[in-house]
């Protein structure tokens, strides 16, 4: 399927640029974000709001946040009553974000401020999505490294061939895209898939990406493999396909071993009854009808999770935001 062709038509730059930053725990590194940030946002030609969003941090995040938008009225905080992850605290930071164009970074400052003026260049001709594509990963282990580059061209490859390679959620989105990735509000949520998914003119940065500034990462190797297991399924039925057709190699493996073993009783060569044999194919059949009804729930659990029609997530304070910050409708656009 070839690339869509679209149409670009040069603009100004935004006359509101909106930041949002999720923390969860980064109590070490905000110090050094405010550092970097505020000379930042004070050197750009356009207004900026920064939205951080707490993400249920259980040390002494919320209260420099709270400092720190004290100080300053462009930092806006909005604190949710939880931990509901990295992909909702995104999602309710883009929901609140007024700008004409928004950027998603992480609070560690391993999504370079720098890249931003190379980002709003490329949405000045007419992108509606920037996102940065990494090109050197500095500070990670290679298993890391080897599992990010495997997961990226398996879901090229075999379940969303749109998915830019080699990038994470740091990335620049115009107002319409943003208006249109506001009206999905699955549960399970994977947010460069979902951008990806709604369209419009995209393009890459390339960047090198530095070490944490300071603190632990928030995505050690198990929350990873979950996070591609959520991509995985989100976005296609194809573990589901997997399934049928393990069943199906399984099952035209036990029609051969049975004709086998006719021909054998037939030609006089059968022996007694192989106790081992008739277990592996047992195990192997169980194993496997097992696995399938697992899938199978898994998605099932997920139907189950979005027509319960919670909202994505709850917010318990907000700071230089209006007292109720819902979805930004784009029939209001």
């Amino acid at each position: 399927m070839g690339e869509t062709y679209h149409q670009l038509s040069t603009r100004a730059d935004p006359a509101l640029l909106s930041l949002v930053i999720p923390a969860y725990n980064e109590e070490e590194v905000l110090p050094l974000l405010r550092a970097a940030l505020t000379p930042f946002i004070d050197g750009l030609q356009m207004p900026v709001e920064v939205i951080l969003i707490n993400d249920g941090s259980t040390d002494r995040t919320l209260d420099l946040l709270l400092k720190w938008a004290s100080d300053d009225q462009r930092i806006k905080v909005l604190a949710l009553a939880r931990n509901f992850g990295h992909q909702m605290a995104a999602t309710a930071g883009l929901d609140a974000a007024s700008g004409d164009a928004a950027v998603i970074l992480d609070a560690d400052l391993q999504d370079p401020l720098e890249v931003i003026p190379a980002m709003l260049e490329r949405y000045r001709q007419g992108y509606d999505v920037v996102y940065g594509q990494r090109t050197v990963r500095q500070g990670e282990s290679g298993l890391k490294r080897l599992t990010a580059w495997a997961f990226y061209r398996l879901m090229r490859a075999s379940i969303h061939p749109d998915l830019p390679l080699d990038t994470g959620d740091f990335r620049l989105i115009s107002r319409p895209c943003l208006d249109a990735l506001a009206e999905l509000r699955e549960t399970h949520r994977f947010l460069r898939g979902m951008v990806a998914w709604v369209g419009f003119p995209q393009i890459g940065v390339p960047y090198s990406r530095p070490a944490r500034a300071a603190g632990q990462t928030k995505y050690p190797l198990r929350k990873m493999l979950k996070f591609a297991w959520t991509a995985a399924i989100s976005f296609s039925t194809l573990p589901l396909r997997l399934s049928l057709s393990i069943g199906v190699v399984i099952a035209v493996i036990g029609i051969a071993t049975g004709v086998m073993a006719v021909i054998a009783k037939l030609a006089n060569l059968y022996t007694a009854p192989g106790w081992a044999s008739q277990m592996v194919i047992m195990s192997v059949l169980s194993g496997a009808i097992l696995i399938s009804n697992g899938i199978l729930g898994e998605y099932v659990g997920r139907i189950f999770e979005e027509i319960k029609g919670r909202p994505l997530y709850v917010i318990s304070r907000r700071v230089n935001l209006p007292a109720k910050s819902a979805p930004r409708d784009p029939k209001d656009a």
